[in-house]
């Protein structure tokens, strides 16, 4: 990521794999800089890296490299999970039952009830869910807005990947069932070519029951298919809690280039 600063800008970043994959790590992913500056990470609320850092004016770099080893296998489903009654949810589970600035739940629950209702509960009604925000929202990256909602998705039809999540999961949490977003990386790895140009993508998981217990689901509304080497960056309610990086300052985004490839020669990597 490359930006022009027009002043000294104190900035935040959260590009680092998530603490649940650095064991993963077979190359670190270091935060570079050039200039080179000081930097301090930290650990929010939600468990996510962060990285601190005091950018000069001008044009300023952030990059970061990294090779961590994958299953190389696509998405898990359990058609068998059940959702979870309320008052056996997990404490910290109750959270992402909540309505959050992009998720208005108060907006969206006499939808979210019309539409999924009758839905059999559990894996199969949030696959509903998700079925239906993949067809309803049309995906196009001029319709992206930093400040649309789950609600405004819903009316306007048209996002990315960031409103397909928020959409889904002002849904399901509705429904009661927790839901939390995901920033990451998305590989093209056993897909047919040509791949559509490389991104950070955003997902969700929910919280359902299978025959283990219970624990948090993958699910990707936007893409609605399983995929390979999906690597976490960031949880949180939604994209307000995961910026990839949250400028203090006024700046200008002139270079942004994100690659997720497979190494050639290292099998399950």
């Amino acid at each position: 990521m490359t930006y022009e600063l027009a002043q000294v800008t104190p900035i935040i970043l959260m590009l680092n794999v998530h603490a649940s994959r650095v064991n993963d790590l077979t190359q670190p992913d270091t935060v570079v800089t050039d200039p080179p500056v000081p930097m301090a990470g930290y650990h929010d609320g939600f468990g996510n890296w962060c990285t601190r850092l005091v950018a000069p004016a001008g044009r300023f770099t952030i990059r970061t490299d990294g090779i961590i080893r994958d299953s190389g296998q696509w998405d898990t489903r359990d058609a068998s999970a059940r959702e979870v009654a309320i008052p056996d949810l997990e404490p910290e589970t109750l959270v992402f039952l909540l309505g959050s600035r992009y998720c208005e739940t108060d907006l969206l629950s006499e939808t979210a009830w019309k539409l999924f209702g009758q839905s059999p509960p559990g894996w199969a009604r949030v696959q509903a869910i998700c079925d239906y925000v993949h067809d309803h929202i049309s995906f196009g990256y001029e319709h992206s807005r930093a400040t649309r909602t789950a609600a405004e998705a819903f009316k306007e039809r048209r996002g990315v990947c960031r409103d397909y999540a928020h959409l889904a999961l002002a849904f399901c949490r509705c429904l009661n069932i927790p839901a939390r977003y995901c920033t990451g990386y998305i590989s093209d790895i056993g897909l047919p070519q040509p791949h559509a140009p490389q991104d950070f993508a955003a997902w969700i998981e929910v919280f359902l029951e299978g025959p283990s217990g219970g624990r948090w689901h993958v699910f990707d509304p936007r893409n609605n298919d399983p995929r390979i080497g999906r690597i976490l960056v960031a949880r949180g309610r939604d994209a307000a809690d995961v910026p990839l990086s949250l400028t203090f300052g006024q700046h200008t985004l002139t270079n942004f280039q994100v690659t997720a490839d497979e190494v050639a020669g290292s099998p399950g990597t």
